[in-house]
């Protein structure tokens, strides 16, 4: 009989193997009745700094029979630890529907929305076709370290463009504020696909990009086995439409036919949008995430959060999330704990920051977004891309500013204060830095709310949020300004047969699990229709 066990808490110093023991101590059963366990959940009590504690869900099968649980119910009626029955939703795929294809779904883009989606497609035998612009990963990984060096920009493939999508070179967080077997089986597939088994339960799963590239690549080579392709240096640049239905794509390689597409390209692929709005395929304007990026001193982190006591070894970098409201509320966003603020920039012309960590979380800095929510009414009017081109706009200042793709920064001290930073510390950011003041590179919005929000902030932490902290930006590419409209059930664009936007670029998701989630979602809905096409040949 499975039996979730909650809020099972147990000192740092112990090991996970020692959990069976600790299991049968509160069933009150022997060591030997325990069967299969596995973490559903683990956590971090914080609460006392002089008494951490793990904090575990178990799922656990016995030997005992089912008189178990109502004896467990009355003796733990008022313990701490909960004791109850447990039924796993199972994960579902689909029986594959009628309808023949001509050719094989093809998907635009290799973001986790487009890897996920490629995967089951290729697991069904529906033989998809991925259909990348940038290069794939080992090549990709050459030209931003070029690119950090100092050396110009590839337009096809940086830190936003090429194989695993912007999520390849960030701080591969794998939160997600959904739950369910869908968000469970993503997971697992990057646990399979060179991911840690850890994340399948930890409460804030994390990678780091120098792990998402191997995962990356797994993912690809599963579905080239299972009989999909995967084509780089493509670039999707018009829809083959007639009578609403989709006839192909035209290709900086050639034209590709294609009844089924799904188009998950990401927001930072704005020649996309634009080519959509030629095409009027239905897209609606969305609120979305613009800012700075603050950067501390990874200690100043710690010592707030850990107090005099070093628990960096055990416990790892410290992070945080905070909120302030007001008039406009601030949010921290993307935490980078031992991380580096990177260039996101997959255009010439034009800056934006964005932050990134290895696994080891190893460097000195830590870095957040500094966010604020932009309504459509803020931008809106006429223009459907009236939100790209704010974002737009304020990246052509910042480098402007620079120029060459330096760093546009601003002690915090001296922004409060608004004057210019004379001079500048060191950062995490690798290539050159530019003082600069914020006020010209965001929005009005993001200055009232920083210049509320930020002495707040600073309180809370006795001085220590702002003491050596520096801001840089604009931060533009948290999320997409604008949805491609489909609908709820069919996942398809209303007036276009055929057509599946998916994941960030779409509008639909806000991060590499969701995205991926959004992927896998999108393929069902494919199966559910469309037969097989296991035996053409591509």
């Amino acid at each position: 009989m499975p039996i979730r066990v909650s809020n099972l808490r147990l000192p740092l110093a112990e090991p996970p193997d020692s959990l069976p023991a600790h299991v049968a101590r509160v069933l009150g059963i022997s060591a030997s009745a325990i069967g299969r366990l596995r973490i559903l959940r683990l956590s971090l009590d914080s609460r006392h700094a002089d008494a951490l504690r793990h904090v575990y869900s178990v799922e656990v099968e016995t030997s005992e029979d089912a008189s178990l649980l109502a004896r467990l119910h009355e003796r733990n009626r008022n313990q701490e630890v909960r004791i109850e029955e447990y039924a796993e939703t199972p994960f579902i795929m689909p029986a594959p529907g009628a309808q023949p294809l001509a050719s094989p779904p093809v998907i635009v883009g290799s973001g986790p929305a487009g890897l996920a989606a490629g995967y089951f497609l290729a697991q069904a035998g529906y033989c998809p076709v991925v259909l990348e612009r940038g290069k794939r990963v080992r090549d990709r990984i050459h030209d931003v370290r070029a690119f950090d060096s100092g050396g110009p920009l590839d337009p096809e493939s940086n830190y936003l463009f090429g194989e695993g999508g912007a999520g390849t070179f960030s701080d591969g967080k794998l939160t997600c504020r959904n739950s369910g077997p869908d968000v469970y089986r993503i997971l697992e597939l990057f646990a399979e696909c060179k991911g840690k088994p850890s994340i399948l339960y930890e409460n804030h799963p994390h990678l780091g990009s120098n792990r998402l590239p191997a995962v990356v690549k797994a993912m690809r080579q599963r579905i080239e086995q299972a009989g999909g392709t995967v084509r780089f240096g493509v670039r999707v640049e018009d829809l083959d439409i007639a009578d609403g239905r989709l006839q192909g794509l035209a290709t900086s390689s050639g034209y590709v036919p294609a009844q089924v597409v799904i188009l998950a390209t990401g927001h930072s692929a704005r020649d996309v949008y634009r080519m959509l709005v030629k095409r009027s395929v239905p897209l609606a304007p969305k609120p979305f995430q613009l800012g700075v990026r603050i950067e501390q001193p990874q200690e100043a982190v710690n010592r707030v959060h850990y107090g005099g006591r070093s628990l960096e070894q055990l416990l790892g970098p410290a992070d945080y999330s905070l909120t302030v409201r007001g008039p406009r509320t601030l949010f921290t966003f993307c935490m980078c704990a031992g991380g580096h603020i990177i260039p996101s920039v997959s255009e010439p012309g034009y800056f934006c920051t964005n932050g990134m960590s290895l696994s080891g979380r190893g460097s000195p800095y830590a870095n957040s977004g500094l966010m604020v929510t932009i309504e459509p009414s803020e931008f809106g009017g006429d223009d459907i891309l009236a939100g790209m081109r704010l974002q737009e706009m304020y990246e052509q200042k910042a480098f402007e500013l620079g120029g060459s793709y330096a760093c546009p920064v601003q002690r915090a001290a001296d922004f409060l204060a608004g004057r210019k930073s004379a001079d500048l510390p060191a950062a995490s950011y690798p290539r050159e830095l530019v003082s600069a003041p914020m006020e010209e590179i965001v929005p009005r919005q993001v200055i009232a709310a920083l210049h509320h929000g930020l002495p707040i902030l600073d309180r809370r932490w006795h001085g220590a949020f702002l003491r050596d902290a520096i801001l840089v930006g604009p931060e533009a590419r948290g999320s997409a300004p604008l949805r491609i409209v489909r609908g709820d059930t069919t996942r398809e664009t209303p007036g276009i047969t055929g057509l599946y936007p998916a994941g960030e670029g779409a509008g639909y998701a806000g991060g590499i699990v969701s995205a991926a989630v959004d992927g896998l979602r999108t393929a069902r809905a494919i199966i559910e229709r469309y037969a097989p096409v296991r035996s053409m040949r591509k």
